[in-house]
């Protein structure tokens, strides 16, 4: 194996994941706060949910509304083994969610460029191709979806996303994972009849695997897949379909060891059961959120499978002039890795479901489609292929040097932003409990808070994807935190017409933002805005005192430079507030509603309350930090 190279390829892979946070630490220098960088706006959500299982929460947790274990399942706790894989330990060592970010960025560059190397050296035996091909399928796969330094130099807009792969802690955490089961499967086939073939071709020592050895290797795929079934849906699913698409080829060109195929697939079936449990149990709006569509229509555009044609079409070439024995276990793999890229984007035909295509074409069908092209380029052995594929693997690391460097600076501003928030989050989190709720003006704040206290917050860009608020629970959130911001209808109407990101997207959902995202898109229309825009104007003109304590709030955030809400001041009296850095944090009440406690009784002090058309009444209450809070 001469791990050496396969070192190399790792440390290479780990400094371009780190390359945000490499950023972020120059930026800020001696006045960094200790947050990660995130290079990809949906990494807050996932370190929300991290941050909720290292503070000893359960997994059906909510961490935007803190509803914990009443929530139903959401796709953050049925996958949930890449997340625990981090939290435990960080639990143990006692580091927060960006601590644990900022190590699994490194960590995953890192196993990346290792299994990748192990995978590559695995099939071919050459060891320098393989560190050089495992940079080269990290380095080109965001090329290989025509996205990020491609797309801006294109004239498509900024150049974004960063590296796909490294995106934490999904499919980050488990992608090393998908290419450790491609090796066990490899070494489950790899049997005693493959001698000639391989001496004739491929100058391979054979291998003989007794059959202790066989079983290990079925148990440690059987693993791998379970690992993925639990992390991340387009993970397994690709995996899957590999698996299948192998078997079948496999079982046309030789019978030997497809009976281990079968039984693994058998296994890998039975996994399947538990996951089909916790499915059942979603939330009712999960599907719409997710932007589950129903349609039979082949997808056949899509740049992987373009490259994956690219490679079948080579694999036939070499075949027809006899440079590669199309029955050899190589090819067979080959030629599997390089047809996925269409199951997985047509299943649909089959199935009649489509979700999110685009994540396949982002997350691992590209990845897929390349290293089905470098595998190709081994077995048809042109002159001089070592030297040619160090010399490919040096570009490919420049590339990615540029593209890592580019798509990293459209989010250096956000980064430094959420640095400089720091010393306010840390203090929410100190005094801030499970079952209060933060205001804030600031955006970006309010989708940080949650990773890192444990109280939930009024709105943010991410709230509605856990499953704490159904949809019209979200967008009422919505209305109320731009009614506490004083912008109208006329505004909301203005925003929606300019499709603007925030309002859309928390109003409309995902779908109506990118035609990118579902199979069928349907653009926003200009009736659905003015119903949309009547249903807050009703909801601005209705809202009272009744309407504000049946979400009532608990601290709010400003900028140090803002002035206090006029609106939330109608309805709370705050405190002189606290200044952090940038930030002002307010501890927020309703008039006349303020508790004592003592000896573990509740004593009402200079309070009347009057119920209006309510059955009941919310108070705010001020309690000893050793006693959770409660509503009463």
């Amino acid at each position: 194996m001469r791990w050496r190279w396969g070192v190399l390829a790792g440390a290479a892979l780990m400094l371009l994941s780190l390359m945000p946070q490499l950023r972020l630490w120059y930026a800020r220098g001696a006045e960094w706060q200790g947050q990660y960088a995130y290079n990809d706006i949906d990494e807050v959500a996932y370190a929300a949910y991290l941050n909720a299982l290292i503070e000893g929460r359960p997994r059906r947790n909510d961490p935007y509304t803190g509803h914990d274990a009443t929530s139903p399942e959401s796709i953050f706790s049925v996958q949930f083994a890449t997340p625990y894989t981090i939290a435990l330990p960080a639990r143990l060592f006692r580091l927060n969610a960006p601590q644990a970010m900022i190590l699994l960025a490194a960590l995953t560059g890192l196993a990346t460029g290792l299994v990748l190397f192990w995978l590559i050296a695995a099939l071919t035996g050459d060891a320098r191709f393989a560190a050089a091909g495992a940079i080269i399928v990290v380095c080109c796969g965001t090329l290989a979806c025509g996205q990020g330094a491609l797309g801006y130099l294109r004239g498509f807009g900024p150049a974004y996303p960063f590296l796909p792969a490294f995106r934490r802690y999904v499919p980050a955490g488990a992608f090393p994972v998908f290419f450790a089961f491609v090796v066990f499967v490899w070494n489950l086939t790899r049997r005693h009849e493959d001698t000639e073939a391989r001496r004739s071709f491929y100058k391979i020592p054979p291998v003989s695997l007794r059959p202790r050895a066989s079983v290990l290797n079925s148990f440690l795929a059987l693993a791998c897949f379970a690992f993925l079934v639990f992390s991340y849906f387009y993970l397994w699913t690709t995996a899957l379909a590999w698996l299948g698409c192998l078997a079948v080829l496999w079982l046309a060109a030789r019978r030997e060891s497809f009976k281990q195929l079968a039984v693994l697939g058998a296994l890998a079936g039975a996994v399947l059961l538990p996951y089909a449990w916790l499915l059942a149990q979603r939330g009712e709006a999960t599907d719409a959120l997710q932007l589950l569509t129903r349609t039979h229509a082949p997808d056949l555009a899509r740049l992987p499978e373009l490259l994956g044609l690219l490679a079948f079409t080579l694999l036939l070439g070499g075949v027809w002039r006899r440079r590669i024995e199309w029955r050899a276990p190589l090819p067979l793999f080959t030629a599997a890795l390089a047809l996925t890229p269409f199951l997985t984007f047509n299943q649909q035909i089959l199935t009649g479901r489509s979700l999110q295509p685009v994540h396949y074409e982002v997350f691992i069908g590209n990845y897929v489609a390349v290293l089905a092209l470098i595998l190709c380029l081994w077995q048809l052995r042109p002159a001089r292929r070592t030297v040619l594929s160090l010399v490919l693997g040096v570009a490919a690391f420049g590339w990615g040097v540029y593209e890592a460097n580019l798509t990293s600076a459209v989010l250096d501003e956000a980064n430094r932003h959420r640095d400089r928030a720091q010393p306010m989050l840390r203090r929410v989190s100190e005094i801030c409990r499970t079952g209060e709720t933060v205001f804030t003006t600031d955006f970006i704040v309010a989708d940080e808070l949650p990773a890192a206290a444990p109280c939930g917050v009024l709105w943010a860009r991410h709230l509605h994807i856990f499953t704490g608020a159904d949809w019209q629970g979200s967008k009422e959130r919505f209305y109320r935190q731009i009614y506490w911001l004083a912008l109208d209808e006329d505004w909301l109407a203005a925003q929606l017409r300019a499709r603007n990101f925030v309002a859309v997207y928390a109003l409309f959902g995902w779908g109506r933002l990118s035609n990118r995202l579902v199979a069928n898109p349907q653009p926003l229309t200009d009736e659905e805005i003015t119903v949309e825009v009547a249903r807050y104007a009703a909801f601005r003109q209705g809202f009272n005192q009744e309407t504000a304590a049946r979400l009532p709030l608990s601290y709010a955030i400003t900028g140090a430079n803002e002035t206090f809400p006029a609106r939330l001041e109608q309805f709370y009296q705050r405190d002189a507030g606290e200044r952090l850095g940038e930030f002002i944090l307010y501890r927020v009440t309703v008039p006349g509603s303020k508790f004592k406690v003592q000896s573990s009784k509740f004593k009402v002090q200079s309070s009347k309350f009057k119920v209006q058309s309510s059955p009941y009444v919310y108070l705010h209450a001020e309690f000893m930090p050793s006693l959770p809070p409660r509503k009463h």
